[in-house]
């Protein structure tokens, strides 16, 4: 793999130290957070530049992607991983065939430091293209315009007030603003649009910067916590609907463009994704996508106030409790044991395969029987039935595979396609100069060439044909889905 390392810029360097300070230190810092940026600054100094391009990625066979956990750009509903930019970004990973591997940042100082010390290749989030970023960042082509605008909590008792006594006590002109404190978050473009905003009132706006999200200022404003924040405009609007003692209709800035960040240095990544954003803004999918997230506030607010949303509740499905009780009879972290389910029902109770398996974990009638389940359909015998064979395919492998956490692969595998091909799959790597202990390019290598004659026809192959395709990736989809409820959920 190429990873070019070149002699760090201190031009450069300088450079971003001066716009990051300029964007992000309030008009009224501390101490502790002139600490932090200066620690930031030390880190940044210590890095590389790194030119790490689309072949290198391509070579690598993955796309490390920065999201913002947040109900726009990537969070869990009833287990499935959903967001607007999340949603984007693995369908541009899907059309170059690239694994996703997302990291969860918060900060955009970090995330900009991220991308330039080559720990991400793609900062996707709506991040506001400014001048002063763009001297340090390329921006992809404007996904779609925005507007900053003022978060303001309404008056107590609103629901008893007429619209113009409510519009009374509202602020409806920046320059009311002049001697306010606004709670912004840290990094964030809203700092210097304050600043201007500040310097053309001709009086003071003062600017307290927080190490928090968005959303999470907008719900401290409508717990009183602070009195003022400022959103962009599609933000604030989802938040509205269901913090219904917020206003967020009064603008402090013209429509802005948004777009994804990458490393100056990444140009041919840089024209793939405006290529690729191009043709899908023609699709009618993006629409669609644009109106799951941002126009139907009264779905949205259903899904993100959801007890299985992890915005809302923080909980992956209803049956979260009987998979804790059973996966720690297993000693499975209950979170896979979820990631597992998910992907053989989508936890639905009822499910039924085309060959006939049932139930959340999708059990053969015989082998629910065997394992104790005499109702095949109820959530909690299924369960039950589920991890008993998972129990057993473990000690079957334990006297072929020591180490529990290279077993797990063996087990998942056996659960989804028998432990005969995965038999097949280590004699043949063991013949063909590979570890049949080791999974990952060893045995899940042969598991896949099960499908050829030479292979699946070889004398010591004693199962036959396989579509091994299908358990391969049934192991690597259930080990990307519990690194997501990881991400989100606590153990």
């Amino acid at each position: 793999m190429l990873n070019r390392i070149l002699p760090f810029n201190s031009g450069v360097y300088f450079l971003f130290v001066l716009i990051v300070s300029l964007s992000s230190c309030s008009n009224k810092g501390t101490r502790d957070s002139e600490t932090n940026r200066q620690t930031e600054e030390l880190d940044l100094f210590d890095s590389t530049s790194v030119v790490f391009d689309l072949a290198d990625i391509k070579e690598r066979g993955s796309l490390r992607v920065i999201l913002e956990n947040t109900s726009t750009d990537y969070f869990l509903y009833k287990g499935q991983a959903m967001g607007f930019q999340y949603d984007l970004i693995q369908d541009f990973a899907n059309n170059q065939d690239l694994k996703l591997d997302i990291i969860i940042e918060n900060n955009f100082e970090r995330g900009f430091q991220m991308l330039l010390k080559g720990e991400a290749d793609i900062f996707a989030h709506s991040i506001t293209i400014t001048k002063n970023r763009l001297k340090i960042i390329s921006f992809s082509d404007p996904q779609y315009e925005i507007r900053q605008m003022l978060v303001q909590r309404k008056p107590d008792n609103y629901n008893k007030l007429k619209e113009h006594e409510i519009e009374d006590k509202l602020i409806r002109s920046p320059s009311q603003l002049i001697d306010q404190e606004i709670s912004v978050k840290k990094g964030s473009s809203y700092i210097q649009r304050l600043k201007n905003l500040s310097a053309e009132l001709g009086g003071d706006i003062t600017i307290k910067e927080e190490d928090l999200l968005t959303e999470e200022l907008i719900n401290n404003v409508s717990e009183g916590k602070i009195i003022f924040t400022v959103s962009d405009e599609d933000i604030a609007d989802i938040n509205a609907t269901y913090l219904d003692n917020i206003d967020v209709q009064t603008p402090l800035s013209l429509p802005t463009q948004v777009g994804w960040a990458v490393r100056p240095n990444s140009p041919e990544l840089l024209i793939l994704i405006n290529q690729w954003l191009a043709h899908k803004k023609n699709l009618p999918d993006y629409n669609v996508l644009r109106q799951r997230y941002f126009e139907s506030p009264k779905k949205f607010k259903r899904l993100v106030q959801s007890d299985f949303s992890s915005q809302g509740g923080g909980n992956i499905s209803q049956y979260d409790d009987l998979i804790k009780k059973y996966s720690s009879g297993i000693n499975w972290d209950w979170r896979l044991l979820a990631a597992l389910i998910f992907q053989e029902s989508q936890f639905d109770p009822k499910s039924v395969s085309w060959m006939g398996a049932q139930g959340l974990m999708q059990l053969v009638p015989n082998t629910a029987k065997e394992f104790g389940a005499k109702s095949i359909l109820n959530p909690e015998q299924n369960i039950m039935a589920g991890t008993k064979y998972l129990d057993w395919l473990d000690n079957y492998w334990k006297k072929y595979i020591e180490d529990p956490t290279e077993r797990l692969n063996f087990v998942i595998a056996s659960y989804n396609a028998g432990q005969g091909h995965v038999l097949d799959a280590m004699n043949l790597a063991e013949k063909y100069g590979k570890d049949p202990k080791l999974w990952h390019d060893h045995v899940d290598f042969y598991l896949l060439q099960k499908s050829k004659p030479k292979y699946y026809q070889d004398p010591i192959v004693k199962y036959g044909y396989c579509r091994g395709r299908e358990p391969v990736n049934y192991v690597k989809s259930i080990f990307e889905q519990f690194s997501i409820y990881q991400q989100f959920i606590p153990n």
